[in-house]
């Protein structure tokens, strides 16, 4: 290892791995390069730096990479697929019509929220968007209601699962790397997002839109507003119906969790069978078979056209995986060259409390990449060997700790922004005022509940 001005071995170690993660940030943030290509490089810089061996490097690499996308991946895949089946059949639609119409106009920002928080459980936030917006465009032109008083609780409800709520994907990188209990995780998550939701949706959303008046392109409104009039004759999918299809692997999973609590060491026939269907892989995959009959057949769609739609709804998660497996590479190297070891032990003779931590890195690495995902994965490699010098944590507070960071002060450098500000028809100074301030809040109001719940429990 290559030792800077005389400082000692750890200080040293935490010195390179500095230097990496400003490589990682500077090349993806300033040169926009692939963020898995620049997590792949600064992993083996980091490695080969250190003084690692070059093949343990790749190792380290391969092992981390592997490991991370074991059950990951899969989430990701039958998500997408679950998703795509909900925009195909009208099931996140109906959601949304029934909602709108049980809650009554003056409530609609409220319904639009409760859209966001179920339709997002399955699909990346990006994935999100291009599900909700010919919803939110539609809605816009029935009730003539500011498009960011409707639109910013939608997204609220959306990052809200993003970085908060398992079984989305985001989340459960940081529960496999922490191995938190997905039951007390999604249950604190509730307790913490849907306050965080309501006051970063509705409340704030009704603030701005008063302040910032848009509306959406007239091509672009007039293109996803007129979505499904190609197949008028096609009867949406019940409300009941969608909304199991939707909440299946939440069920399986907290069933799945109530039984290792109730009872942990019970081999017995019933138990096995609910621990198997409540694993998350398991879970999400009942889930998706139930929806392609659920919302595929029941719905008319042939299985030549389910088929479709679930091989080319895959193509876009390709690069999230690379960048999650990328991610995972990263944090095996910090772990196996000695760097986790040595953030460990500095953060905990600096008696930092590890909540505060691992907000504090997935803020920063937010802030520097853009990228929520990149964020809660680096994090998760850097706050694990933390945690685990830390008897008595909280692990699924530190869970949540890292997806609030990540959620924080999204900008110019992260993808969602651009989405936001094109589909939303603003500029950037409009969308620094809305989108970017919602984030913010969500994630600092996530940050204080979180810290609060933990002086608690």
């Amino acid at each position: 290892m290559y030792s800077i001005f005389g400082l000692s071995h750890e200080w040293t170690l935490l010195v390179w791995a500095l230097v990496a993660i400003a490589i990682l940030i500077v090349m993806i943030a300033r040169y926009k390069w692939n963020p898995f290509v620049v997590l792949l490089m600064a992993s083996l810089f980091l490695g080969l730096i250190i003084g690692m061996k070059p093949l343990d490097v790749v190792d380290s690499v391969q092992s981390g990479l592997g490991g991370t996308l074991g059950s990951i991946a899969i989430v990701i895949g039958l998500g997408t697929m679950l998703g795509k089946m909900m925009a195909e059949s009208g099931g996140a639609e109906q959601i949304a019509t029934t909602l709108i119409d049980r809650f009554g106009e003056k409530r609609v920002p409220w319904a639009m929220l409760v859209v966001g928080l179920i339709v997002g459980m399955p699909v990346f936030f990006e994935v999100g968007i291009i599900l909700l917006i010919p919803i939110l465009f539609t809605v816009i032109r029935k009730t003539n209601i500011s498009l960011l008083k409707v639109g910013i609780p939608m997204l609220a409800g959306l990052s809200t699962v993003h970085g908060l709520l398992p079984p989305h994907p985001a989340p459960m990188i940081a529960i496999n790397a922490f191995q938190a209990n997905i039951g007390t995780t999604i249950m604190y998550a509730l307790i913490v997002g849907i306050p965080t939701a309501i006051i970063a949706g509705p409340l704030f959303g009704t603030y701005i839109g008063n302040r910032i008046v848009v509306q959406p392109a007239a091509g672009l409104s007039e293109q996803f507003s007129s979505s499904r009039q190609d197949q008028p004759e096609r009867k949406l999918p019940s409300f009941g119906l969608t909304l199991l299809t939707i909440l299946m692997p939440v069920i399986l999973m907290l069933t799945g969790s109530i039984t290792e609590i109730v009872a942990p060491d019970s081999g017995s026939g019933i138990a096995v069978f609910f621990r198997f269907i409540g694993n998350e892989v398991v879970a999400m995959f009942i889930a998706t078979v139930f929806a392609f009959f659920s919302l595929g057949f029941a719905q008319g769609f042939t299985k030549e056209q389910i088929s479709k739609f679930a091989s080319e709804c895959l193509a876009p998660t390709a690069s999230i995986i690379l960048i999650i497996g990328g991610g995972g590479a990263f944090k095996q190297v910090l772990i196996d060259s000695g760097v986790g070891d040595a953030i460990a032990h500095v953060a905990t003779a600096a008696h930092v409390n590890v909540v505060v931590f691992a907000f504090l890195v997935a803020a920063l690495i937010r802030v520097a990449t853009g990228s929520a995902t990149v964020a809660m994965t680096t994090a998760a490699g850097i706050v694990a060997p933390v945690l685990a010098l830390t008897p008595g944590a909280n692990i699924e507070l530190v869970v949540l700790a890292t997806g609030a960071g990540s959620l924080i002060l999204s900008h110019v450098n992260d993808a969602g922004f651009w989405m936001v500000k094109e589909f939303f028809n603003m500029s950037v100074p409009q969308t620094l005022k809305s989108w970017t301030v919602m984030e913010t809040i969500l994630s600092l109001v996530a940050f204080v509940l979180i810290l609060l719940l933990n002086s608690i429990v």
